[in-house]
């Protein structure tokens, strides 16, 4: 493992702010930072390599919560080694997987398993969520202790509700008994079953079967009142809908130990890019108004929703290609979240600190990692990356299996360089 030195770097650090300077990296972790002043400008390393970062930046590597991964079960879709490829390519250095695999991580055998072959095929650290019932079908609890012990983050079904109020609430107190965070997915099972986009207008004249924003506002108020019920740890996974908002609200000020994400793809769509049913920008809940869009970016930039993920969920050509209503539902993004969450910044709605806040700070606070910051004794998890480089969007040039992905073709600002996990070089060159 050699030392590294960036100098002349544009550092994005989401506690501090943006900074022009060095930062140096020994045995891994982030050992000096050094702000350029009139007389500081001058950085030196002993041993080690320089890579002089010309003015672009540096900021801690993504920490992304909620990433599909096929194995074990849809190898075919993705696999670890492709993921990481991904990830890397997207400045990704942590990816916190999904439990609804084929079979779903509800043992500490799969979880075992899961963890084996991502330190021996995925180029980025990778930590599991576990299954909070058994198949996430929501009836039987899993053994949430021994998965903790294993190595589990957090615990969730996903996108599957455990429609049974007492089975939720059971698994909640187990998870407040052992200090687990539970990550539940905001939707009436019943109201949302069978939807392929929002209700209104547009659905309508598409003719096709809508599930109204209220789902999402009524499946938080009782995940949060069993919360109030039972003291658990609890972050919603996506919120998308401006009604939801003051209910999370309410129980941020009541004092819950609440958080809450929203997906990228929720934060720069709206459901009109749908147009000609177009199953790639199909995803879970759909895509919202674009008030609700405006809304969602507006409660990231105030901090009511704390954390941007990615919710990398690869699909195969011959189930999208299906009719919309037929096709499966999500997209890849481990390599298009970075820039897609750029359109933020470049549209002044966020700055960089704010954005690296919640795309690798807060996800990594939540779950009690040590990465998502620049920091002294921090590991050396870091994207390089020029935030206006343009270019155009080739899904077949994506490192993912599959290439679902909703911004085929698209124009985009900001490209990763380099990203490094430990110090370590998995993805880019250094001059």
């Amino acid at each position: 493992m050699s030392d590294l030195l960036f100098t002349n770097a544009r550092l994005i650090d989401p506690e501090a702010g943006e900074v022009l300077g060095s930062l140096e990296v020994t045995r891994g972790r982030i050992s000096k930072i050094v702000p350029h002043g009139p007389n500081d400008g001058r950085v030196t390393l002993s041993t080690g390599k320089v890579v002089d970062c010309r003015g672009r930046c540096l900021a801690p590597g993504i920490v992304d919560i909620g990433v599909k991964i096929g194995e074990p079960g849809e190898r075919h879709k993705e696999s670890f080694r492709t993921a990481g490829q991904a990830a890397a390519a997207g400045g990704v250095t942590t990816i916190v997987m999904r439990a609804d695999t084929l079979p779903a991580i509800d043992d500490p055998e799969t979880l075992t398993f899961v963890m084996n072959r991502a330190h021996a095929e995925c180029a980025v650290r990778v930590h599991p969520l576990a299954a909070l019932t058994k198949g996430r079908d929501g009836r039987e609890m899993t053994e949430i202790g021994f998965l903790k012990d294993a190595g589990a983050v957090a615990f969730s079904d996903g996108d599957r509700v455990i429609a049974d109020p007492r089975v939720m609430s059971r698994a909640l107190a187990y998870a407040t008994a052992l200090g687990a965070l539970v990550i539940g997915h905001p939707q009436d099972p019943g109201l949302s079953r069978g939807a392929a986009v929002t209700s209104g207008k547009f659905a309508t004249l598409k003719g096709l079967p809508g599930v109204s924003p209220m789902a999402e506002r009524m499946g938080l108020e009782r995940d949060l009142a069993l919360v109030e019920m039972t003291g658990a740890r609890y972050h919603a996974d996506q919120i998308t809908t401006a009604v939801a908002l003051p209910a999370l609200e309410r129980a941020r000020a009541a004092g819950l130990d609440v958080t809450a994400g929203v997906s990228i793809h929720h934060l720069t769509l709206n459901e009109l890019d749908v147009a000609d049913y177009r199953t790639f920008f199909k995803v879970k809940p759909p895509l919202r108004s674009e008030d609700d869009r405006a809304a969602m970016v507006a409660a990231i930039s105030s901090g009511m929703i704390d954390i941007i993920s990615s919710m990398h969920t690869p699909q195969d050509e011959e189930s999208k290609r299906l009719p919309f209503e037929e096709a499966a539902s999500g997209a890849v993004a481990l390599e298009t979240l970075l820039p897609a969450a750029l359109r933020l910044v470049h549209a002044g709605a966020l700055d960089l600190a704010a954005l690296f806040r919640a795309l690798a700070l807060n996800p990594a606070k939540r779950l009690g990692l040590e990465g998502g910051r620049l920091a002294i004794g921090a590991p050396a998890d870091l994207v390089w990356f020029d935030a206006d480089a343009p270019f155009v969007l080739d899904r077949f040039k994506l490192h993912s299996k599959s290439k679902n992905t909703p911004f085929d073709g698209a124009r985009m600002q900001g490209r990763v360089l380099a990203t490094y996990v430990g110090g370590e070089r998995v993805f880019g060159g250094e001059s």
